[in-house]
């Protein structure tokens, strides 16, 4: 869970996965999107793939990245449970009715 949250600590990271949302994207489509050197986007294609969240697949000589949506669902439900959120909350007491006179 760690590598997830540090994949998403960066703001590149979390906008290259807010992208592929819409669906898989080539490296330099997604570069594209940026104002940062292909060799720092790479780094960052790496630390999204080391966490799991993107799976990348080779199309001749281009790079082909697909967000991996269920390994961020269960990091994100795995942190929310880590701090009781995810339990459903106690019943509220019964409402007294008082009667009137």
């Amino acid at each position: 869970m760690s590598q997830v949250f540090r994949a998403l600590s960066d703001p590149t990271r979390r906008k290259v996965l807010l992208l592929l949302r819409e669906g898989p994207l080539s490296a330099g489509e997604l570069a594209d999107q940026f104002d940062v050197s292909k060799p720092t986007m790479s780094a960052h294609f790496a630390v999204l793939k080391e966490a799991d969240l993107v799976h990348a697949e080779k199309a001749g000589k281009s790079v082909i990245y697909h967000l991996k949506l269920s390994v961020l669902e269960e990091a994100l439900l795995g942190f929310v449970q880590s701090f009781g959120l995810g339990e459903e909350a106690p019943a509220p007491p019964p409402i007294k009715q008082e009667i009137a006179r």
